[in-house]
């Protein structure tokens, strides 16, 4: 663990039900009470192979693993004050907002999202947040 000078602490959040990260980063950090998930795609975390043909039913894995990155930071979607997505193309923005908009039916949170030319192992749809802890 690294402290900064303000004698916060920095923690690195790993955890088994979500894919492990294919680079070097973390699946999350938490710092002063919030936690930063790095985004993630539909790799279901046991095999590692991409889940869904369609956005989505990528946009459900990719849920489905930011929940348990948030769950092993000792934070949910109800903490959630910022999301990033990014789409392969803006023509699945209607099925992934509907997927994602599932887990946030109040109070949603900040968000933007972009459509980029290539993601990582060619998926549809990658999703980041930050939460509070």
């Amino acid at each position: 663990m690294a402290t900064f000078s303000d004698k916060k602490v920095k923690k690195i959040v790993a955890t088994n039900g979500a894919p492990a990260a294919i680079g070097p980063y973390s699946q999350a950090v938490s710092y002063g009470g919030l936690v930063y998930c790095s985004g993630q795609i539909a790799l279901d975390p046991t095999t590692m192979e991409i889940v869904g043909e369609d956005a989505a039913a990528q946009a459900r894995q990719v849920m489905s693993n930011l929940g348990e990155v948030l769950k092993a930071a000792g934070s949910d979607f109800s903490k959630v004050l910022k999301c990033s997505i990014f789409l392969d193309s803006m023509d699945d923005f209607a099925a992934v907002n509907e997927v994602y908009g599932a887990y946030f039916l109040e109070e949603p949170p900040a968000r933007e999202t972009v459509a980029v030319q290539t993601l990582p192992k060619h998926v549809l749809v990658e999703i980041s947040c930050i939460a509070a802890l």
